[in-house]
């Protein structure tokens, strides 16, 4: 009789896998949609202060706004406390201004940006990401993604101007295993992860054998039971995709 694997230990995430969040310091979001968010005028605020955010790469910035709006973003490059900053559609495509995607020029570097109007910033927010404004269509604003890949956004989503700062944070080897260890910690994964082949059979579906190989395929359905769901699930494709013949 075999024993229950990894993936069947963790479950859906029990206390041991939690992330431990209470000295977290406040979510990077826009707060909800407004009147000011539509009006042609733009409303200044202040740089309160730039803190540090366990588990996040990226620092914070508390901003602070005339209209008695106050909330946490992700700093963008070059900004620092004391700061004058503009929000709304009347604003400059200035370092740490937000504006709605559609009165952002082309070519503009931005970062922070919301995929749907109000749900408060969701792309480019990890340290050193950027998007770019590529051109203003009749179905939105077409915007290249940090991945490369194009979209078309809504012009009323909001966007901070500017490239999220520590760019070139992960470029700094982490030296020590303890290091690496209390990174993961913070963000509740599990670390270091143990691939399935090198462990016995009982352990795991691709354990077993002395050459240290799966054995069998390892695409696995949606819908398979907890012991067997491991490996490529759903897998669309797997191995190198084969190039296109040439016309």
């Amino acid at each position: 009789m075999g024993k229950r694997i990894r993936v069947q230990h963790r479950g859906k995430g029990g206390s041991v896998y939690r992330a431990h969040t209470i000295n977290r310091v406040a979510p990077a979001s826009y707060p909800p949609l407004s009147t000011s968010d539509f009006a042609q005028t733009s409303v200044s605020g202040n740089v309160v202060e730039l803190f540090h955010d366990p588990g996040r790469g990226a620092p914070l910035a508390l901003l602070e706004f005339s209209d008695g709006r106050a909330f946490c973003s992700s700093a963008p490059e070059g900004l620092f406390v004391g700061q004058r900053i503009h929000r709304g559609p009347g604003s400059t495509a200035e370092i740490g201004n937000i504006l709605p995607l559609g009165r952002i020029r082309e070519g503009t570097l931005v970062c922070s940006v919301e995929a749907k109007p109000g749900d408060g910033g969701v792309i480019a927010k990890a340290s050193g990401a950027y998007a770019m404004v590529v051109s203003h269509t009749a179905s939105g604003t077409e915007l290249r993604l940090p991945s490369g890949r194009g979209v078309h956004l809504d012009d009323r989503c909001r966007a901070t101007i500017g490239v999220v700062a520590s760019a070139g944070r992960t470029e700094k080897p982490f030296l020590k295993a303890g290091t690496k260890r209390f990174l993961m910690v913070s963000r509740g994964r599990l670390w270091p992860v143990t691939k399935g082949q090198a462990m016995t059979a009982a352990s795991h579906p691709h354990g077993g054998g002395r050459h240290k190989h799966a054995g069998k395929g390892t695409t696995v359905s949606r819908n398979a039971p907890p012991g067997r769901k491991v490996g490529l699930i759903a897998a669309r494709q797997s191995g190198r995709a084969k190039r296109a013949a040439r016309q």
